[in-house]
């Protein structure tokens, strides 16, 4: 019987975030909830940034038909809805850094005050429990902020933000069965079936395109970080904190590889580029759906180690060794392969090649047209620019 309600609600979260998508793309431009294409961001046309927004309606809507929610995963609603707001004014004036991270930090310690959960141990790790006491606040601070900006640095082409999220939760409920579907169980599953409608019309499916925008990213991010802190947290569960590293493995592998390539770059590791994965799979030649089934096996692939790991070793300590020398790997060949990348780009530049593909071009004679002039195609990721927390005043693409 409980199994019929929640289909029964995860089916109101979908239609509703459907109607939601329908609605709220015809009020777009009047809201100013638009994205616009330029050098960067190499979609066509204007498209509307209400995304998130249906995504979060759908699920309160799934929510209020499950029932209300109290206690931890009331006040995770409630906070959220206060970030996705802060998300869809970001969307449209360009709030500050400053003002972005002080909200998010106030929403984070009021459901640390209110509910006492964060992340207070690290669990057995060789033998030995790592008890972080009050330290584990910022770090729970940090990580909540960590993952917001990871999910803003994936959202780069059409679906991956959405399907990252999708197999985010399924990893999350693969790790922590058997618990029990009720709180932030369910949670997670109204999450997923709200943004499938949300998927469809992204992919280019049905209706017209939509993209997540900031409001979108920051929710998705923040929820799933809250529930994997109180998952990792509950003695019930299953899930210990160093699944939760398995669970969002890659926009954490993604995230920590960019940041570390820049900042040996001598640059912040902050200020956005092209040197995320897809954008690596995109230069290397793949196709922007080809990119994105190559990133959701990955995803779905590293989950799946890790619960293989988990469930071979029975010990944290041989779970986080390997999560950290598949890190290490992943970070050597995704950085191998920018460097190579970049070699053929400056090769391609260089004055000599440069005049011997003039006098072998058919169209030598012709004038060149200037890269800022040239006819776009669609937005498929040529130019897709991360939407980070901590990105540079310059605008980003939000798919």
């Amino acid at each position: 019987m409980q199994e019929l309600r929640f289909v029964l609600d995860a089916m109101v979260a979908a239609c509703i975030s459907a109607v939601a998508i329908v609605v709220m793309r015809r009020f777009a431009i009047v809201l100013g909830l638009v994205d616009h294409p330029d050098q960067r961001k190499q979609h066509l046309g204007d498209v509307p940034l209400v995304g998130g927004l249906a995504i979060f309606v759908g699920m309160l809507a799934g929510v209020a038909c499950y029932g209300a929610f109290h206690g931890f995963e009331g006040t995770l609603l409630e906070t959220a809805a206060v970030l996705a707001l802060l998300g869809a004014l970001d969307d449209r004036f360009g709030l500050s850094v400053r003002d972005r991270l002080l909200i998010q930090t106030i929403a984070i310690l009021t459901v640390i005050a209110t509910t006492g959960v964060y992340i207070h141990t690290l669990g057995y790790i060789f033998g030995h429990e790592v008890e972080l006491g009050w330290f584990g606040v910022p770090m729970t601070v940090t990580a909540v902020i960590g993952l917001v900006n990871a999910f803003n640095m994936m959202d780069g082409i059409d679906g991956l933000a959405g399907c990252l999220t999708l197999v985010s939760i399924g990893a999350i409920i693969l790790f922590a069965f058997p618990t029990p579907l009720h709180g932030i169980i369910t949670l997670l599953a109204l999450l997923a079936a709200a943004t499938l409608p949300y998927l469809a019309v992204n992919l280019g499916l049905m209706g017209g395109k939509i993209f997540l925008g900031d409001a979108g990213s920051t929710l998705i991010g923040y929820l799933l970080a809250w529930s994997l802190i109180r998952l990792s947290q509950m003695p019930q569960t299953h899930l210990s904190p160093v699944d939760v590293l398995w669970c969002v493995a890659l926009p954490v592998f993604d995230t920590l590889a960019v940041m570390y390539r820049r900042m040996r770059g001598g640059r912040s590791p902050f200020n956005p580029d092209r040197g995320h994965i897809h954008h690596i799979l995109l230069d290397a030649g793949f196709g922007p759906r080809a990119t994105l089934i190559a990133l959701v096996i990955l995803a779905i692939g590293l989950a799946s180690v890790g619960a293989i790991v988990s469930s071979v070793a029975h010990s944290a300590g041989a779970n986080l060794t390997a999560f950290c020398l598949i890190l290490g790997v992943y970070m050597a060949a995704v950085m191998r392969a920018r460097q190579r990348q970049e070699v053929r780009r400056q090769g391609g530049l260089s004055p000599q090649r440069g005049a011997n593909a003039k006098i072998n071009s058919p169209g030598a004679g012709r004038q060149s047209i200037p890269s800022d002039l040239a006819p776009r195609g669609g937005r498929g990721g040529a130019g897709g620019s991360e939407n980070e927390a901590f990105r540079s005043p310059e605008r980003s693409n939000r798919r």
